[in-house]
């Protein structure tokens, strides 16, 4: 999906113009980024957060000569998947593979006494 797709789907769902939809996008991942250069961690409870990481300077070699080059200090956003986001991604794929998946599929069990009796 792209942020014209993403666009798109504000649109569809919200029934604003399309140039309110792209203003609210834009909003969103504007705050975000904002926050994020602020070293705040964001949360969105279902979904996930995001955060910035530090990797420390280190010393690297460049491939063409191998000669030792300083790697400065950099800050990575890092976004981790809430519980419910991972549930809902992995739930969806383990019924499809279930379903999908040759060989016997699990039957119900009636339990003992269950099936006809002998009289």
């Amino acid at each position: 999906m792209t942020k014209a797709d993403l666009v798109e789907e504000v649109v569809r769902v919200s029934n604003v113009s399309k140039k309110h939809a792209e203003i609210i996008v834009n909003t969103v991942f504007s705050s975000i980024i904002e926050a994020l250069q602020q070293d705040d961690k964001i949360e969105l409870r279902g979904f996930g957060s995001f955060r910035v990481r530090r990797r420390r300077s280190r010393q690297g070699r460049n491939p063409k000569t191998g000669d030792r080059v300083e790697v400065p200090e950099k800050r990575i956003p890092y976004f981790k998947p809430g519980k419910e986001l991972k549930d809902l991604i992995n739930g969806l794929s383990e019924q499809i593979a279930g379903a999908l998946a040759p060989g016997p599929h699990p039957v119900a069990d009636d339990g003992p006494g269950e099936g006809p009796s002998e009289s």
